[in-house]
Order: structure tokens, then sequence, then C-alpha cells
């Protein structure tokens, strides 16, 4: 099977290294890396350069500025399909993943179902053993995107909600990451991994991205909706997320602004009642 995996990079080589390693080992599997580096300091780049130079399957992209997530996830999809126009299977996502020795098979196994799909979403499961996906299946609840809208009117008034939130876990959990064991199509996939099909490259070239970080899988879920598609979720294939819990802590004012802004991107497109034109 030709597949290739598609990263950012930004001051932490180290996991992309270890990524690249743990999918090259899927061989006889014809596998492509593309390495795109945001910008980042000298000595991480070298580390990437030296991973380049000694891997002839691995190939970076240095960006001379930060373009974010889905940006830069797209200079290196442009690259890896301008290099191969016949690649049909593109993995994108964080660098910070581990791909099992079996996960070419996983996909190959499967690709007569799959193929029906534009974007599949793995089973993505951390270090703690927790899942992450299905990240979201139905659509967003009205009284959710009012929080939501309370949650990005102010900083402060965030942070209390976040802090509220924490204290009622039973409350405010969605649990649908619960229902991991079960195939089907979602709302949104967890953003750190995504396998693009050969039926998403016959409508798109690319991700939307109209923000330069947060929000990406609810701006790939408008994308698909807008031509009657979603998410398929699929259990039968898994990624290793070297997630930590500690990213959730309460984000700091710049981290809350990017999202904010990103929030309003999303306004924009979906409205909170079904009566404004969601």
């Amino acid at each position: 099977m030709k597949i290739a995996y598609v990263c950012t990079n930004y001051n932490n080589s180290r996991f992309t290294v270890a990524a690249a390693k743990s999918l090259l080992r899927n061989a006889p599997h014809d596998i492509r890396i593309y390495v795109v580096d945001n910008a980042s300091r000298p000595d991480e780049v070298e580390i990437l350069t030296q991973l380049a130079s000694s891997t002839p399957t691995v190939h970076l992209i240095l960006n001379q500025d930060n373009l974010g997530y889905f940006a830069g996830l797209n200079k290196g999809i442009e690259a890896a399909r301008r290099s191969d126009p016949d690649l049909k299977w593109i993995v994108a996502g964080n660098n910070d993943l581990e791909f099992p020795d079996n996960f070419c098979d996983q996909i190959s196994s499967n690709q007569d179902q799959l193929c029906k799909y534009l974007v599949v979403s793995p089973d993505v499961v951390t270090l703690d053993g927790q899942h992450q996906n299905p990240h979201v299946i139905e659509r967003i609840s009205t009284l959710r995107e009012i929080f939501y809208e309370l949650y990005y009117s102010n900083y402060y008034l965030g942070a209390l909600i976040y802090k509220t939130a924490k204290l009622f876990p039973k409350a405010t959990r969605r649990g649908d990451e619960d229902e991991w064991r079960t195939p089907r199509l979602i709302h949104q996939g967890h953003g750190s991994c995504y396998l693009l099909t050969p039926r998403f490259f016959d409508l798109f070239q690319e991700f939307w991205a109209p923000t330069f970080m947060m929000a990406e899988e609810l701006f790939l879920s408008i994308q698909l909706r807008n031509v009657g598609e979603q998410v398929f979720y699929s259990p039968s294939i898994q990624v290793i997320h070297h997630w930590h819990g500690s990213l959730q802590d309460l984000p700091s004012r710049r981290r809350w602004n990017m999202a904010r802004d990103a929030h309003r991107v999303y306004r924009k497109h979906v409205k909170i009642f079904k009566f404004f034109g969601n």
C-alpha cells in the first residue's frame, strides 16, 4: 500500500523523529513522510535535517514563518501530491503520534469500506489509555453553544466557566469517547489525526484553514457538511497520541485569544439557533 504521513513540527522534533520511525516499521508498505517545520529553533531544525538526510523517504519542508496547524498540513499535502500525483491515501496530523507496526495493514485490509468516505478518524488512544475519538458524535446542542458564547465573551468569565466545569465533570462531559468501540459517521473527529481517502481528493485539494490555529475539527466538519459528507470514525485503525492531561489546564490568555478568534470564524458559519440559519 502507498501512503504518506504529513505532520507539522514546532520546537518538538524528538516527537517527529519517533513518529516517523514508528510508521516506517510498517514495511514493506510504500511509505513517504512529509514534515512541515513551522519556523522552529535552529537546533530543532537540525534534528529534522539529520532525519531527512539519513532517511530518503522523509521529506522536510522548512517554513520561514509559523503557518499554524491546518495551513502547515496543507503545505505538506501539496508537496506530497506534487511529488506523486498517484498518491491516494494521506495521514495528516500531529507529530506526537506513535503508529503500531500493523498500522498500514489496518488501512489496507479495510480500504474497500474506508474508500466510501472522504475523511476517516482512527481510534486515538493516549498514553494513559484514554480514547479521544469519536470526538463529537452528534452536532453540538444549543445549550452547549450558548455556554461557548459565554466562555468566549470574556477571558475571566471563561476562566470561571472552565473551573466550574472541572468541578462537575459528570454534568459537563459529553462522553462521546465512551462509544469508541462503535464505527459510525460522526460530526467531528479528534484533530490529532485524520486519514484522507481518495474520495477527499476527488473534491478537495486541502483542508479549509481559515484561522492560524484552534477549532480545526469544527472547520473540517463544515467543509465536509458543505458537500453533504461527514467524518467516519473507524476503531479498526488505531494510533497512540503522546498527549498529556496538563495540556488541559486553564489556557493562557494568548491561547484563549486564539480559540476565541477561531470561535468567531466558526460562528459566521454555524448559528446558535436553527431559525437563524444553522
